[in-house]
């Protein structure tokens, strides 16, 4: 699908807000055609619906007329002592026949009905049809606005495209499982940062530290222990120290923060209570989020 719309990278935007939108040509197209035969449909659904109530009043006429002309020829049947031979053989034919004419519209009527019923039935399921396939595009139409789950700021991902890694923009060709943007509450932003083993034992609850972040050579935000992970990582070839996984959350907001920037994290750490000149120990790179 074409993206026709992108929030800019850094915008704030509100919960509901429209933060990206595809192309809806193809959508729009098939929701007038629907609509088209929606109202075709429908018309031939009212005029079915009055010729089934005009044949009931023509076969309610049938039947009634053919009922006349049989009691008409029971009572000249009856006529039969005053009448010639000829005269009576004659009303009699006509008595008969006026009964078989009446039972024949009494055996097919029925059918006619369920006919005239079975056919206003079939153009009811395709007037229905094309109402869903209407509701179906006008749902498509809406799924093609990304509206922002939460209010926060705007982050682009990046996705491979033609041998690089990009990022979204107006124009360019989306598919399945490409990841637009991430939003995030810039209120609270978290350092993960992997600790050498040997620094391990400087982390405590309320731990304070000061993050730098690479981009931003003079950014240097307040940070505070948070957690870390009870787990040591395998070291790299080469390497003998362990390291794992700890948390830092920033105390201090910036409006130039984004995710997934590189940063690092100093610990002012204390040789012990008479030593009061502390030594810098930074922790290795990690990723602000």
């Amino acid at each position: 699908m074409t993206l026709t719309r992108l929030v800019p990278n850094g915008a704030r935007v509100g919960k509901g807000d429209v933060v990206a939108q595809f192309d809806p040509i193809e959508q729009l197209d098939q929701a007038r055609e629907s609509a088209a035969r929606y109202e075709d449909l429908d018309f031939q659904v009212r005029q079915r619906q009055a010729d089934n109530a005009a044949n009931v009043e023509r076969r309610r006429s049938e039947r009634e007329q053919a009922e006349a002309e049989l009691a008409k020829a029971r009572l000249d049947v009856s006529k039969a002592p005053v009448l010639s031979e000829t005269d009576a053989a004659q009303n009699t034919i006509r008595a008969a026949t006026s009964e078989t004419r009446l039972e024949s519209l009494r055996r097919t009527h029925p059918h006619e009905e369920r006919a005239d019923q079975a056919a206003l039935r079939i153009l009811e399921l395709q007037r229905d049809r094309q109402r869903a396939a209407y509701d179906r595009a006008q749902a498509n139409l809406e799924k093609l606005r990304v509206r922002a789950p939460l209010g926060g700021m705007v982050a682009h991902a990046t996705f491979y495209n033609n041998g690089s890694m990009v990022r979204p923009q107006e124009g360019d060709q989306m598919y399945r499982n490409n990841t637009l943007m991430s939003i995030f509450d810039p209120g609270e932003m978290l350092v993960r940062v992997s600790v050498a083993e040997p620094d391990g034992a400087l982390l405590h609850p309320g731990l304070e530290a000061t993050a730098f972040v690479d981009a931003y050579p003079d950014m240097a935000l307040p940070a505070r222990f948070v957690t870390a992970s009870p787990v040591a990582a395998a070291a790299g070839l080469g390497r003998g120290i362990k390291t794992f996984m700890a948390v830092f959350r920033l105390e201090r907001a910036d409006p130039r923060l984004m995710p997934d920037l590189s940063a690092a994290v100093v610990i002012e750490a204390h040789n012990g209570p008479a030593s009061p000149a502390p030594s810098n120990q930074a922790a290795s790179a990690g990723a602000a989020r």
